[in-house]
């Protein structure tokens, strides 16, 4: 399996070399290795953001250009479609069946081309929206929808509420999605709730029983000692690095960019980029997994708050990356997929938007027969009835 590409390694340390090293002398507690689990947890994540994004700059803009391009000849041979039938309306020798065949087929390309404001096709749709032919249709969209609703009520395994109000499939199928949703919506809030209130409850006994003893909560101690430490760190990597105290110039300007990002990182609460920034002051990896090792258990604790929420913030990041990705490319993108697969994605929508358009433009060129327009406007319309079926 090909996975997305790595990026190139950058000069600072990787998360690795942060970590509590283990020995047979000193294993690892579980205050070490919840702080070790949390640094892989945080360059797992940030590899797969880089790795997306870098994925997506490579694709992204001749995906897109791909995509208009071909919906825009599709959407061409369609108006071509629609100038096409509407003109051999007025002229050819249909059957009573026929002209509604043509009709209906002429109200759908409408639909699909109103959108584009186009003149002449603003001047067609209110030519054909006449009481008989809105009838026929709202008749056909009613039976749609109907069908459509049964299939509706099995997949959410309930009857829709108040289905009486939705008159076409495409009412009935965003009723359906909102009915879903709200059945989604309400199970999480219900999740949510046991949740936190299992919370309150630990939480209630703890202070309540660390009121007893008069003592200050593990939960607050922890967030104090976690400020308290990343403050601590700041102010080493301020003192060692602060420009104004460096007589050469040259390093005052590289220790200009690297005060830079430490402020960066403290704002941010960003543990990981000030550890990774003292590693590189110090010169020496080996220095910071003896300093790692030594740290007390009660310091790693506090210190591995600042990193879940680290964590949390990039599983934001990257579920907003994904999904505002799946929106604009049409696929579905997740991070943990596989390049070449997700490449393939890609072409394959690729393909079948230029097969739209290329289809449309076959179908155009035969029609120019009056017996094949004939056989074609039939095959439309059961194609019609079969999808909305």
């Amino acid at each position: 399996m090909t996975h997305l590409p790595q990026t190139p390694s950058n000069a600072a340390p990787s998360l690795s070399s942060l970590m509590v090293q283990s020995s047979e002398q000193a294993p690892l507690t579980a205050a070490q290795q919840r702080f070790n689990d949390l640094l892989a947890q945080i360059e797992r994540l940030s590899g797969q953001l880089q790795r997306l994004q870098a994925w997506s700059d490579r694709h992204r803009y001749a995906h897109i250009q791909a995509l208009r391009e071909s919906v825009q000849l599709a959407q061409a041979h369609r108006k071509s479609l629609l100038l096409f039938v509407h003109e051999r309306l007025q002229t050819a020798d249909f059957t009573d069946r026929q002209q509604r065949m043509a009709r209906g087929l002429v109200r759908g390309l409408i639909d699909q081309l109103v959108a584009s404001a186009d003149p002449q096709v603003q001047a067609l749709a209110d030519l054909y929206v006449s009481e008989e032919d809105t009838e026929e249709a709202a008749q056909e969209q009613a039976e749609a929808a109907q069908r459509l609703r049964e299939r509706i009520e099995e997949a959410l395994g309930q009857p829709l509420e108040k289905p009486s109000q939705y008159q076409t499939p495409e009412e009935m199928m965003a009723a359906g999605m909102r009915q879903w949703q709200r059945q989604q919506q309400a199970d999480e809030e219900r999740k949510a709730a046991k949740r936190a209130a299992r919370k309150a409850q630990k939480q209630a006994q703890k202070k309540s029983a660390a009121a007893e003893k008069g003592e200050v909560p593990a939960a607050l101690m922890r967030e104090l000692d976690a400020k308290s430490a990343i403050r601590t760190l700041f102010r080493q990597l301020a003192s060692a690095l602060h420009p104004d105290r460096e007589p050469d110039e040259q390093e005052r300007v590289r220790k200009t960019g690297l005060m830079s990002e430490v402020n960066a990182a403290y704002e941010k609460n960003d543990l990981t980029t000030l550890l990774r920034l003292q590693m590189q002051l110090t010169q020496g990896a080996s220095q910071n997994k003896a300093g790692a090792a030594r740290m007390a258990d009660d310091k790693l604790i506090a210190l591995s708050v600042l990193l879940k929420e680290q964590v949390s913030a990039l599983q934001d990041d990257l579920e907003a990356l994904q999904s505002r990705l799946s929106q604009e490319l049409c696929v579905s993108v997740r991070a943990d997929a596989d390049e070449g697969l997700l490449t393939q994605s890609l072409q394959r929508i690729q393909a079948d938007q230029r097969y739209c358009a290329e289809s449309l433009a076959t179908d155009l060129r035969r029609i120019q027969n009056d017996a094949e327009l004939k056989r074609w406007l039939k095959e439309q319309w059961q194609l019609a009835k079969a999808t909305s079926a």
